[in-house]
């Protein structure tokens, strides 16, 4: 049993579709997907799958990535009534929900390019619980980058770890002792914490919940001592104060990507054939 299977049997449960069992049998139709606003549309391939779960066979009209506009056809599926019904919400949910996090990322994206072309616009582990792979893929999609997937891709030493251990440079001693060929990244909310960091020749140095200003001028500290260092910012970056980090960082993460994203609107449309 794979993703597909087990989101079917969250709607269909150990009953399936008693509504269109009750109307129908083996009636045949065709159906679109609309798109009801403009946006990045992503989430197509995944819904594609659905159908292809359900027995209806789904054509891609756009590609993932592609910007369209309020009223564009993006997938077409023929199979029957009951086939295509039973994957509807399913592949609803997906097309919204990432194409919603594709086209916040492709907006974030832009601004900040028009500043840095070399800034990245990264999400984070805030995710939905069992759909990070997909909301990851959507961030990419939007021309962003997508992180760690988990605790296993690379080293990420944050507040609570310093709390425990005692000191970055305590940290950073013991991880680079024990960890090798990974990246190794730690997140720091001060100047002095930065440095020290930096001393240490860690792979990248997070700047959290640092003022725009203040960030930027530990940056220029931290690549004083080694410019290799790759800096990323981080903590309650928002639509509206992102800009002001992109001149200088690396890698801008914001939570905001995948936790609070709206989804975009795409409906269903059925005809008898």
């Amino acid at each position: 049993m794979d993703d597909f299977d087990r989101y079917l049997q969250e709607d269909l449960g150990k009953d399936g579709d008693i509504t269109s069992d009750a109307l129908f049998t083996n009636e045949t139709a065709h159906a679109t997907i609309i798109a009801k606003e403009a946006c990045v549309v992503a989430g197509l391939e995944e819904a594609q799958h659905v159908f292809e779960k359900t027995n209806a066979t789904a054509t891609l009209l756009v590609k993932d990535g592609t910007t369209v506009r309020k009223g564009t056809r993006v997938l077409e599926i023929r199979g029957t009534a009951k086939s295509i019904l039973k994957g509807e919400r399913l592949a609803l949910n997906f097309i919204g929900r990432m194409s919603g996090i594709a086209s916040e990322t492709r907006l974030l994206v832009d601004r900040c390019r028009k500043i840095n072309p070399a800034v990245t616009i990264a999400a984070t582990r805030k995710t939905t619980p069992g759909f990070r792979s997909y909301e990851k893929k959507a961030v990419i999609v939007g021309g962003g980058e997508p992180h760690r997937y988990g605790l296993y891709d690379w080293v990420l030493i944050k507040d609570n770890h310093l709390k425990l251990v005692g000191s970055v440079e305590e940290a950073l001693k013991r991880v680079q002792g024990k960890v090798h060929h990974k990246t190794i990244e730690i997140e720091v909310e001060n100047e002095k914490d930065a440095l020290a960091a930096a001393k240490r020749n860690v792979d990248v140095i997070m700047l959290d919940n640092i003022a725009p200003r203040k960030a930027e001028a530990i940056a220029r500290k931290i690549r004083q001592i080694n410019p290799h260092i790759h800096i990323e910012v981080s903590g309650g970056i928002t639509r509206e104060t992102i800009t002001k980090y992109a001149a200088f960082a690396d890698r801008i993460s914001l939570g905001a990507l995948t936790h609070s994203v709206k989804s975009k609107d795409f409906s269903l449309e059925i005809f008898k054939n």
